[in-house]
């Protein structure tokens, strides 16, 4: 098959799982436990200046397997440009990091099918977030090599990815990511904590600006007395008193 050929099969792929693929819908839960995570991690990496792609629900094509569609999915060292799918035969790789999360249902798909899975296609790290039981569970792959998950065990409740070089964390029903000692915030709480400063700034700024007029009417007020005092003391001498 020549490249041409090649390519146009790739671009032959659907770019859609069809809901035979797909778990039933989750809801509100589901959706914001991705959507968090995506802000999250986009906003890091952007920030960063590192090549990276974040995905959710990208159908992937690895050779001679069935398709699939992760919650979300982080590839290193990728253009993260808009992808309508991910086939590992013409990107180059494979994905570094898989997060499902799981909210209702049987959970043997996220963690029993899925934990053979994606060690067998080699992926160095798999996560589940579990928001019915409000849990993470995480796996990595012990070398490059291996194709069986070993758990991934929280330090100080936190959950160290080293594909990510970041921490995961649980904590008031939220799933939080840690560079350090640095919370990482997605677009939303940064501006939300940006709108915060410039509001205080603001106030700041008005209590100032008052603060100099009453400083201002004061003197004012202290001149004008002052010149009165001094009119006075005029007159009180041109009366020889």
């Amino acid at each position: 098959m020549s490249m041409e050929e090649r390519e146009r099969v790739v671009e032959s792929l659907p770019a859609e799982v069809t809901w035979d693929e797909m778990a039933m819908p989750e809801g509100d839960l589901h959706s914001e436990g991705k959507r968090h995570a995506l802000g999250a991690l986009r906003s890091y990496f952007k920030q960063q200046r590192r090549r990276v792609y974040v995905g959710t629900e990208l159908p992937i094509y690895y050779p001679g397997e069935r398709r699939f569609a992760p919650d979300l999915l982080v590839v290193l060292d990728a253009d993260p440009h808009l992808r309508g799918k991910w086939v590992v035969s013409r990107e180059g790789k494979g994905l570094d990091w898989v997060m499902e999360v799981h909210v209702g249902g049987d959970r043997k798909k996220d963690a029993e099918y899925n934990v053979r899975r994606y060690a067998r296609l080699g992926i160095p790290e798999y996560f589940i977030y579990d928001r019915a039981r409000e849990r993470l569970e995480a796996y990595r792959l012990p070398s490059p090599e291996a194709r069986e998950y070993v758990r991934i065990e929280p330090r100080h409740g936190r959950y160290p990815s080293e594909v990510l070089g970041l921490e995961l964390q649980l904590d008031e029903e939220r799933l939080h990511f840690w560079a350090g000692n640095a919370l990482l915030l997605e677009p939303e709480e940064m501006n939300e904590r940006l709108r915060g400063m410039l509001d205080g700034a603001q106030r700041r700024a008005d209590e100032e600006a008052r603060q100099r007029a009453e400083e201002v009417r004061r003197r004012e007020e202290a001149e004008r007395r002052l010149a009165e005092l001094q009119v006075e003391l005029e007159r009180l001498k041109s009366r020889g008193e």
